[in-house]
């Protein structure tokens, strides 16, 4: 903490997009993978999502909901895409020496870096691999998308904006306790990323009632990005710097092909949609929930539309992710019985 709080002051001052993200995050993995003995504590991390997803849930005001409701086809489009494209970086994973089909498999779903090393260890994949493929795409986009979209000259003017911009006392301990119940809810029920989940969809659901609560001192939001940026660049450690680099350095050309092919898609879907081409460049690219949102959310690109796609794709590729990873086993298995 005492490394990313200095990162993310010089970020900011240098005016990199997401300072307080894309700061901490850089000078943690850069100090875990030479050995200095970082950390990050979970209890900090998940604070860092709860206040990012209530965040993020007071934009989905009864306005904005009702424009959303019409772009249900671009958002099944968007889901479409993530799996095909997963399934491409699956087949370009899959020719590194020494990688089997199922951690490869794993490795190129587009979804959570924890939900899926957890699937990859039940299904006997080579979670160090996992798990170093998932930080690995997840920094590249994270750092990339922002910087690329900056030099661009890329940065709307968010009509979304949220109910209130006034920071009341009372209401914000309200819109607190709500989120937070919704955290506890989703987590007793075994929910996926409860901490982002709950407290977004809660706080979703009373903006979009029309509760004016509270917003959220922006250091609350610096602070949430500053832990999510610690508890990524966490996962740099020396034995990420030592494993395969044949498989790191594939990882990093298909992750950067999935963000070329993404962008393109995402532009191509903008002018069917007619939804902003950066705000669904955003909605369409591979990172992570959090990660994209808290992008809309600096850069005033459509944070409502950014967080539907996200959650949407994390949604269904979290569903659907065994149920292909079968039908994949399956057709290798027809493939070989052939042969």
């Amino acid at each position: 903490m005492l490394l990313a709080l200095p990162a993310a002051l010089l970020c900011q001052a240098l005016k990199v997009p997401l300072p307080w993200m894309i700061g901490p995050l850089l000078i943690t993995a850069a100090c875990g993978v030479s050995g200095v003995p970082v950390a990050a504590s979970p209890v900090l991390r998940n604070a860092g999502l709860w206040l990012i997803g209530v965040a993020l849930g007071l934009y989905f005001t009864p306005q904005v909901v009702g424009l959303l409701l019409p772009m249900a086809g671009a958002v099944v489009a968007g889901v479409g895409w993530a799996l095909l494209v997963g399934y491409g970086f699956y087949r370009f994973l899959q020719r590194t020496p020494g990688i089997d089909s199922t951690t490869a498999f794993f490795s190129s779903a587009i979804g959570g870096a924890s939900e899926m090393t957890l699937l990859a260890e039940r299904h006997q994949a080579s979670v160090d691999r996992v798990a170093a493929a998932h930080s690995l795409r997840v920094l590249l986009v994270v750092v990339l998308v922002p910087v690329v979209m900056q030099v661009s000259g890329v940065h709307g003017s968010d009509v979304s904006a949220v109910v209130t911009r006034d920071i009341r006392p009372q209401g914000l301990l309200v819109l607190l306790l709500a989120s937070g119940l919704g955290v506890l809810s989703l987590w007793r029920v075994g929910g996926p990323n409860p901490w982002v989940l709950g407290s977004l969809l809660t706080t979703a659901v009373l903006a979009g009632s029309g509760w004016e609560l509270s917003a959220l001192p922006k250091a609350a939001t610096n602070a949430g990005q500053l832990f999510i940026g610690v508890g990524l660049g966490s996962r740099f450690t020396p034995d990420f710097g030592r494993a395969a680099p044949r498989w790191l350095m594939n990882v990093a050309l298909g992750t950067l092909a999935m963000i070329a092919v993404s962008a393109v898609f995402g532009m191509l879907l903008s002018q069917i949609s007619g939804q902003p081409a950066a705000t669904l460049v955003l909605g369409t690219s591979p990172g992570g929930i959090a990660e994209m949102c808290i992008t809309a959310k600096v850069l005033q690109l459509g944070v409502p539309v950014v967080t539907v796609f996200q959650l949407a794709r994390y949604v269904s590729v979290l569903t659907l992710t065994v149920p292909l990873y079968r039908w994949e086993q399956r057709r290798l298995a027809r493939r070989k019985t052939a042969a």
